[in-house]
């Protein structure tokens, strides 16, 4: 690498995925540039040997470093740790376990030159064994700087704050100049909930571009999505995070009626799958459930529940208890 600063960090948070990263080391391989760096955090890794395995694979990898966690983190902070090592004009994200198509991030660092916007985000594909599908970006408006903020609304439809996924996109540095990108240290799952709300309410424009080369490897044994631990919890505190952001806001009043909406999806949907849990972590699912809703006042519960289906809806009344009258 020249003197000059790279052009694109791509940030790889790794943490007990060797049998993974070989396919994600050679898909960045058939990405590289010389104005590219990649840089890996090893979050360590107790089942496996992540570690040793990113040495080996890194060889082949031009500008690739890995830095090594002295104890785990969780998924944020191993991000955090990848920004601050950082030091590319643009930044994107990549989990340890996904992969991108050949050529995709010079596509993704010829967009956002293109159109000069604080940030870009992009579909994906959705990877389960052997089946795949492709998972689009909510705003239908393509290829065309947008306010962010015009993607948040409307409550009661899938926007742009639903779909939060950190890697499907590429980053402006000066974002981290205004005090944004940087996740909350220590959350081990929604993570990137609190980070797409602030990325949407506060960067001055973006654009979402029909680009397909990022590969979201679901169903894997390791990931916190297929394990019923505590750490699942962190929901929770992000959501919470949200709101708090949220209260001075000059348009709090009807953020908020979506951020509430957003909440109570996703409470619905831990506890219908709560057979999952480890029974005492059931148990404070339910607890936290059921202070979370009940923070909320019966007029926006009521508002948040209308039109969400019959099951989730009675699922969310017997927890909180005391609503009536909420049409499914």
């Amino acid at each position: 690498m020249t003197n000059r600063p790279p052009k694109l960090s791509v940030i790889v948070p790794c943490f007990n995925i060797e049998a993974y990263i070989s396919d994600t080391v050679t898909s960045l391989v058939n990405n590289t540039r010389d104005d590219f760096e990649f840089v890996f955090v090893e979050d360590r890794s107790t089942k496996d040997k992540t570690y040793e395995a990113l040495l080996e694979l890194t060889r082949r990898l031009k500008n690739g470093r890995v830095i090594r966690h002295e104890q785990n983190g969780g998924l944020a902070t191993a991000r955090n740790t990848g920004i601050d090592a950082a030091e590319g004009t643009y930044l994107t994200f990549l989990d340890g376990d996904d992969w991108l198509a050949p050529g995709y991030l010079a596509d993704l660092v010829g967009c956002i030159e293109r159109f000069d916007v604080d940030f870009v985000r992009t579909d994906h594909v959705q990877v389960t064994g052997v089946e795949r599908s492709l998972q689009r970006a909510p705003e239908g408006r393509r290829h065309t700087p947008l306010d962010p903020r015009s993607s948040i609304l409307p409550v009661d439809d899938t926007t742009m704050v639903d779909y939060p996924y950190a890697w499907a996109g590429v980053y402006h540095r000066r974002l981290l100049d205004r005090g944004m990108l940087r996740f909350h240290d220590g959350l081990r799952t929604a993570e990137d909930r609190p980070w797409i709300w602030d990325l949407h309410r506060r960067a001055e424009s973006y654009v979402t571009a029909s680009l397909r080369g990022v590969f979201y490897r679901r169903g894997v044994a390791s990931s916190l999505t297929q394990i019923g631990d505590v750490r699942q919890l962190d929901f929770f505190r992000s959501f919470d995070l949200v709101l708090k952001e949220l209260a001075t806001d000059p348009e709090a009043g009807t953020l908020r009626k979506k951020a509430l909406r957003n909440y109570c999806v996703v409470i619905a949907h831990q506890l219908l799958d709560r057979g999952r849990f480890e029974r005492s972590v059931a148990g404070r699912l339910r607890q936290l459930a059921a202070e979370a809703l009940g923070r909320m006042t019966e007029e926006e519960l009521n508002e948040a529940l209308i039109g969400m289906g019959e099951e989730r809806v009675h699922t969310l009344r017997r927890i909180r208890g005391g609503m009536k009258g909420v049409a499914a």
